[in-house]
């Protein structure tokens, strides 16, 4: 598949087949954040990946009752390293977010390539996850992902034209 393919076939997939994941496709996955930019190359990241069904059925109420949490093989949790991020974007604000987020969505692009499904999930109640994951002071997640095989065929959303988002030269 390419790299155009990849981004195409990466659709919000709310419904999961039990199937695990073979670990060499995992890791390639998680390789893919690994290798992901970040601001200063500080790579601020912290990924739990659960595969505990206890762990991650304890999860669906921390995630605002997202079932598809409890039903996928895999759950990716994207942390943040609070005192590696770099603090200096745009001259005033942390990197944080920013550097986790591009990590997590290399993962997405490279599950979608695998031919399996994610969701981003950023509804989730902090101080929740972090009790069930045992996330210590100074780490942050960021966002999460079920990640397995579609149960069922996900829809593409409708999307803004391009002429509604993109300008050129300077902002119009």
């Amino acid at each position: 598949m390419d790299f155009y393919e990849a981004v195409q076939r990466r659709l919000s997939v709310r419904s999961y087949k039990p199937d695990p994941i073979p670990e060499d496709v995992l890791t390639r996955i998680l390789e893919a954040g690994r290798i992901a930019p970040s601001a200063k190359n500080y790579q601020p990241w912290k990924f739990i990946v659960v595969k505990d069904p206890a762990v991650r059925q304890a999860l669906v109420p921390a995630c605002k009752n997202q079932g598809s949490v409890g039903q996928a093989p895999v759950v990716i949790c994207a942390c943040c390293v609070l005192d590696q991020a770099w603090k200096g974007m745009g001259g005033y604000w942390s990197a944080e977010a920013v550097d986790i987020t591009i990590a997590l969505e290399h993962m997405m692009l490279a599950a979608a390539a695998e031919g399996l499904g994610t969701c981003w999930i950023g509804a989730f109640l902090e101080a929740e996850v972090r009790k069930v994951l045992a996330i210590p002071e100074g780490v942050k997640p960021i966002a999460l992902t079920p990640l397995g095989y579609p149960a069922v065929e996900a829809k593409p959303r409708s999307r803004k034209p391009l002429a509604e988002i993109v300008c050129y030269d300077r902002y119009a």
